[in-house]
């Protein structure tokens, strides 16, 4: 197995647990949904569903392409969640405010790894 290959697993491990983490434990979801968006946990649940589609969608060669580009732009949505956490000093979880900081650059890191393992 090559560099790409584990690369893609770990990825496609990391949305997997993460949209299962919003069934499972969806209240800490719920609550980075910006106020200003309805059904959060609607929202929620849909952006669990899509990223367990996008981890599976990743291993199979015939979407993984498709899957990569579903994933880059549920990245680019779930965005306002992350800076609506931030802005509410951690929507009343307990999280250091270095790692809330630290949530922003890293969705560049991700669609940085999600476009590097697409093909």
């Amino acid at each position: 197995m090559n560099l790409k290959e584990t690369g893609r697993l770990l990825l496609a491990l990391f949305f997997l647990t993460a949209g299962i983490m919003h069934f499972l434990r969806p209240d800490g979801f719920v609550r980075i949904v910006p106020p200003y968006l309805p059904h959060p946990l609607l929202l929620v649940q849909l952006s669990g569903a899509a990223e367990i589609a996008g981890a599976l969608g990743l291993l199979v060669p015939a979407t993984r392409r498709w899957a990569a580009w579903g994933l880059i732009a549920l990245l680019v949505a779930v965005f306002p969640a992350n800076v609506y956490m931030l802005q509410s000093h951690g929507a009343g979880l307990t999280v250091p405010e270095w790692a809330l900081w630290l949530r922003l650059p890293l969705q560049l890191v991700l669609i940085a790894w999600v476009w590097w393992v697409r093909r």
